[in-house]
């Protein structure tokens, strides 16, 4: 068993104990509940105090915590890193797939991607790190999309350049709103050569720790070895795979 300094182990308890009562507690009750002499605990308070943890109410002599360990924690969800924090899921992800993984943020009217995990698939995709994408043509962006409100797809698609860029590229702007309401049933959206011929995408997005969409994930290949009876599979990890990534970031459903 470690070792447990006394004073810090005491000091946390107390903290844990006042995080259950909203309208704060005396120094009674909180020695009876710390199992504490009162003067133990009434020095232990003063440093709190002293420190921005807690505050006293000057009319009921209750003590209540302050919001300094929301403030310290929500400085490092901030800093939380999406790279960082998914960098090895994707190369979990690519080693289940043996094809290319990419991780993307979306920027206005385009995805840009920020990380990629190459595959031991002969076949290269043309993707590299920092190229740009049309949202509405890939299966990232379109599962992007597929959470957002009507008013923003719409705007989205009014401000972007709508181009045929294959056989199988959606310009029709009814179509596209019909295949976004199918992708955000299912939960993850497949870019089925719309954006480059040969080449099929499954992709689905990412959440922060306020259930924002922070970014996508796609598995990506040529339809040589990424073969239509592969999709299902493929679907699956990578929803599930999403999920980690997003609980990395700190969602929690």
């Amino acid at each position: 068993m470690q070792e447990l300094v006394q004073s810090v182990e005491r000091t946390l308890s107390i903290i844990e104990i006042l995080s259950d009562y909203e309208n704060g507690l005396g120094i009674t009750e909180i020695s009876e509940k710390a199992n504490l002499h009162k003067s133990t605990v009434h020095r232990l308070l003063n440093t709190l105090i002293v420190k921005g943890y807690v505050k006293q109410n000057e009319d009921s002599n209750r003590y209540n915590l302050t919001l300094k360990l929301f403030e310290i924690g929500n400085k490092k969800i901030e800093k939380m890193n999406i790279v960082t924090s998914a960098k090895p899921l994707l190369h979990e992800l690519m080693e289940k797939t043996n094809e290319v993984i990419h991780l993307v943020v979306r920027e206005g009217t385009e995805i840009v991607y920020i990380d990629k995990v190459e595959s031991q698939n002969p076949i290269r995709m043309y993707s590299k790190i920092g190229k740009r994408s049309p949202v509405y043509c890939t299966a990232v962006g379109k599962s992007m999309l597929s959470h957002m409100t009507d008013n923003e797809v719409k705007f989205i698609w009014d401000n972007s350049i709508i181009e045929k860029l294959t056989k199988n590229t959606v310009v029709d702007f009814k179509k596209f709103k019909e295949d976004l309401n199918i992708i955000k049933k299912q939960g993850y959206a497949i870019d089925e050569q719309e954006n480059e011929i040969g080449i099929r995408c499954i992709g689905t997005s990412i959440l922060d720790y306020k259930g924002e969409i922070c970014g996508a994930i796609s598995i990506s290949g040529s339809i040589i070895s990424f073969k239509e009876e592969k999709v299902n599979k493929f679907a699956k990890l990578i929803i599930e795979y999403a999920n980690k990534i997003s609980n990395e970031l700190g969602y929690r459903n």
